[in-house]
């Protein structure tokens, strides 16, 4: 008998391998040497209050704004009214305070088949097109790829993440601002602080199936074993970035759906930038695009190919400018 059984441990092991080795090959062959920065034409600018094309800027000019927030939104008629009443009641009191506090909110509209785009721009016309912009891509990106394209479009000095479903209390800037600060002083002017849910996890996991606390858990194994050990919730939409850091993590980015923020923050380790994790204010919010079971799926094959392709130098963080 313990021949045989060393013979099948064997032959399990160089299955493995030969698996193993399989996987390698195919994350290699078919990784993109660098990131996708194609604008459309429709893509290079956006409509103001009156009508009128105006020419988007650029993530690489001198910023003219204070803070920048951009809101990914993907058939979000429904939601994004009540985030974006909030978000700019706060925004606009703040500025009441504080004169010299300048802002934009950009809307991206990531190819909605809804009302998205005619619903954010009721609010570029209330506000003004220098407070409120919408940016109408052609076909959908995922949302890696909208928060992307709205970042390469922004002003801001520092830039914010924000979902379109409003989950994070639009307040809570001001939580992953002090977190921001104490980092100082930031190498290179490059800073990220991620606002977290991680102190909520228990709560989560009474309203959640053993199913998707399975699922939960093992995604946040993956996250450790294979990219990033340093931040407990990665996935949290509410991130502030300082505008060089923003510039050099997007520009490397190669994930354009659920776990591009996974690859943003191990690219930010990589590129040694300081990351803090902020505790914030969440509510789950009815509606979300996020399929448990095949959206997790892919967020792990993703967390593979990008450990894999790293790893073996098909991806490697030479960052590029793009308009």
């Amino acid at each position: 008998m313990e021949p045989l059984l060393a013979d099948a441990v064997a032959a399990l092991a160089a299955l493995a391998a030969a698996a193993l080795s399989l996987i390698i090959i195919v994350a290699h062959v078919t990784a993109t040497k660098m990131p996708n920065f194609h604008r459309h034409e429709e893509e290079k600018f956006f409509v103001n209050a009156e009508g009128k094309k105006e020419s988007i800027p650029s993530i690489h000019d001198p910023p003219t704004k204070e803070l920048s927030v951009v809101v990914p939104s993907y058939n979000e008629e429904d939601r994004l009214p009540l985030m974006m009443d909030e978000a700019l009641d706060y925004l606009e009191k703040r500025q009441k305070r504080d004169p010299a506090f300048t802002y934009e909110v950009i809307v991206v509209d990531d190819g909605s088949k809804d009302q998205t785009a005619k619903v954010a721009m009721k609010y570029c016309k209330k506000y003004g097109s220098d407070k409120v912009r919408v940016l109408t891509l052609v076909k959908n990106r995922g949302k890696g790829g909208a928060v992307r394209m709205g970042v390469f479009s922004c002003r801001g000095g520092k830039i914010l993440m924000a979902d379109a479903d409003g989950a994070t209390k639009f307040a809570d800037i001001e939580k992953v601002e002090e977190g921001l600060r104490n980092l100082q002083p930031w190498p290179d002017q490059m800073a990220i602080a991620c606002g977290s849910r991680a102190h909520l996890e228990q709560d989560s996991i009474a309203q959640r199936s053993y199913f998707r606390t399975l699922l939960m858990y093992g995604f946040h194994f993956l996250v450790w074993f294979l990219c990033v050990k340093e931040i407990r919730d990665t996935q949290c939409g509410f991130k502030l970035l300082t505008r060089e850091a923003a510039s050099q993590t997007f520009s490397a980015l190669h994930i354009e759906r659920w776990a591009f923020d996974v690859e943003l923050l191990y690219i930010a380790q990589r590129l040694k930038i300081p990351i803090a994790e902020v505790a914030v204010n969440w509510t789950e919010i009815e509606g979300s695009k996020l399929v448990p079971f095949w959206s997790w799926l892919q967020m792990g094959r993703d967390l593979l190919f990008i450990r894999l392709r790293y790893l073996t130098g098909a991806w490697r963080l030479e960052t590029s400018k793009s308009n």
